[in-house]
Order: C-alpha cells, then structure tokens, then sequence
C-alpha cells in the first residue's frame, strides 16, 4: 500500500510539472469542463499574460537579446620582425699596398665625404711625380724655342720637329697626371658622409691591395627588411607607413615607409621581402639592430555583431533578424574576428534588428519577445 502511495504521488507531480511546462492539453481541458474547444483554441498561449502553462499545442514567443545591426571599420594589423642596415654605406678598402703612416680611424667618429681616412708611404710616388714633373718641363721649353725658331722662318726647325716635340710634351703631361694619380692613391679618404665602424688598422702596418681598412654607415636613415606573409600581400603598397619599435628604447615609436617590394613570394616560406625607409635623424638606432614591425589599415566599413549573434546550419553562417515580432534568418560570410566581435557580409539592412543572445533556440517566423519586455512593468 506505501508503495502505492508514493508511485500516485510522483505521478502527481510529474502530471503537475508536464502542465506547468507544456500547458493542459485540449481534450483534457474539455473533460475538466473547462471551456468549449472553440475558445479554448482561440485562448492565447500560455494564458492572459502570454507565459508558459497554457494550452497546448499553441505558438509560444521566445525570450532574446537584440540590438540594431551596426557597421564599423576593421583595422587590418600586420607584425612582424625585421633587421635594419644603414641606407648609405661603404667598406673602405686598400686600392695600394704600402705601409701605413698615418690613420684617422677612431670608432664611432662622424666624417664627411672626402676626410683623409688613412696615408699610406708614398716617397715613392712623390719621386715618380717630380721626375714626371721635369719631364713637362723639359719638353714644354723644348716646344716653347722650337715655336719661336719656326715662327723667326729659320730653316733648323722643320714642321716635323715640331710636331714630335709637341707630341712628347703631350706624353709627359700625361705622365704627370699619371703620377699624380698614383700618389692620391696613397691617401685614403671617406667616401660618403657618416660614422666610422671598428677598424684594426694602425700605424706601422702593411696593407695589401683589397685589404678593407674600416665601415662608413650613414645612419640618418635606416633600411628595414622584412617578410610579410601571403595573406597580408594586399598591405604593400610604396609609401605605405611602418611602425617600428626595438627593446632599446621600450615604448618609443620610429616611423617609415615601405620603399620597395619584391615581385614573387618565396616557394618555400610563402611570403615576399619588403625594405623600408626608417627616419633616424636623431641617430639612436645602430645598424644591424632587430625591429618588430607593425603596419596596420582600416577596411571600409563592414557589418559587426557580436560572436553570439552567429548561428550555424546546413547552409552556413547567419544571423536572426527580427521584424514586427517574427524572426527571419540572414545569410553571412565571415571576414574578420576581433575578440568577441565579427565582422561580416551580409544583405541585411544596416540598423535592422538583429537577435544577439538567445538565437541557438530560433526557428524561421518564431515570435520573440526582448528581455526587457518579459520582465514586465516595474521589474
């Protein structure tokens, strides 16, 4: 008999419960006496104030979050890392062997373009251009009289002696220039303005022609290399502004400018070599430091809703829009994620009510109430 009890009361409460939930069904109502099968299938739902526990098997309203359906820009961020070297730079090297007599060479100094770097011993070379030297001379008298005896019509100097003594004043002018040459080689100068690197040079040593003697880099501007990856091609453009930053200097910002591309991505790493021009007027970067490099662009506005706006099905991606109480499905394509916000395309007007919570539990034409409006007056 217990037993009895306890199986009608859990009967009771799951009869009571399924009424609760689901509503009373028609033809029980009728056997209750309730009201006529015409009215209680024109009974709204769930009763006066529209909420669960009415009849069954009438349409009942979903409560969901919803907002106006708003457009905004995408800003499109590329980092990566590169190295820098100097725009101008130049390695000096030995055009002459000799001994060095003199050298200029202190680390880190600013030159300009034709400081005297480095001499080397060049007796030799002043020797060969005074012998050079008398030789113009010489030959510049001996056409200097000949001239004069032609001119007088005396018969000693013909036209032939004269043009042969022109002819060797002409070669030993060029000796000269010669010589002269020959002795400029012995003093190195700085090719391009800039700062002196490092060099291992010192009086007393022998050089070798080709022999390097010191770096010159003109760090005013720095050329960045980098790679960008196949996906973010669309961001190279020349001019396009870069954004740099180095641990050195932890929260400062260089700026510059993409100065050149290459034309082909690399097959193995599929990505293509980019150099930009870094302004370092203030000359606190070195070359060969490492830079994380940022460029960013903002895309034309595009339609945003937030992550849980997004439902899938057969077809695909799609968001719920709601008109006059009824909600109609919209198709999407996904371009962009940020956090919990999506940027999408789609044919939905831009300000339509979209539902941005509560969306899982939707089907095409349901009847939905906001969360507001459920609370009801003075909630």
């Amino acid at each position: 008999m217990k037993r009895f009890i306890i199986v009608l009361l859990s009967l009771a409460v799951l009869t009571g419960a399924y009424a609760i939930a689901f509503g009373v069904p028609v033809q029980v109502a009728q056997l209750w006496g309730g009201a006529p099968a015409e009215e209680t299938a024109a009974a709204p739902r769930g009763g006066p104030d529209g909420g669960p526990g009415g009849v069954r098997g009438q349409a009942r309203s979903t409560t969901v979050v919803l907002a106006p359906l708003e457009e905004h820009a995408y800003t499109l961020v590329l980092r990566t890392v590169g190295s820098a070297v100097s725009l101008r730079r130049s390695e000096v090297v030995a055009t002459e062997a000799g001994e060095v007599v003199e050298t200029a060479l202190q680390a880190n100094k600013a030159v300009e373009k034709g400081n005297v770097l480095l001499r080397l011993d060049d007796r030799t070379e002043r020797l060969t251009l005074e012998i050079a030297e008398a030789n113009r001379d010489q030959a510049q008298a001996t056409v200097t009289r000949y001239q004069g005896l032609h001119q007088n019509g005396s018969a000693v100097v013909t036209d032939v002696a004269l043009s042969e003594a022109e002819v060797a004043l002409r070669l030993a002018v060029a000796n000269v220039g010669l010589a002269e040459v020959v002795l400029d080689n012995r003093t190195i100068v700085a090719p391009i303005s800039g700062r002196l690197g490092l060099s291992n040079v010192h009086v007393g040593d022998q050089l070798s022609g080709g022999d390097a003697i010191v770096t010159i880099d003109d760090t005013s501007t720095l050329l960045a290399t980098f790679e960008v990856p196949e996906r973010s091609i669309g961001l190279l453009t020349e001019g396009k502004p870069v954004l740099v930053t180095t641990p050195t200097y932890t929260g400062r910002v260089f700026e510059g400018k993409v100065t050149a591309f290459d034309s082909r991505l690399d097959s193995v790493t599929r990505s293509a070599t980019v150099e930009a021009e870094i302004d370092n007027a203030e000359g606190l970067l070195l070359s060969g430091m490492t830079f994380a490099i940022r460029m960013t662009e903002e895309t034309a506005p595009l339609p945003v809703v937030p992550a849980t706006a997004i439902t899938w099905d057969r077809s695909g991606a799609g968001i719920w829009i709601v008109e006059e109480g009824r909600t109609s499905r919209a198709p999407v394509t996904i371009r962009y994620r940020d956090g919990d916000q999506v940027w999408i395309e789609t044919e939905a007007q831009v300000g339509a009510q979209i539902v941005t919570e509560g969306a899982a539990k939707l089907r095409d034409g349901a009847q939905v109430t906001t969360a507001d409006a459920s609370r009801g007056p003075g909630a």
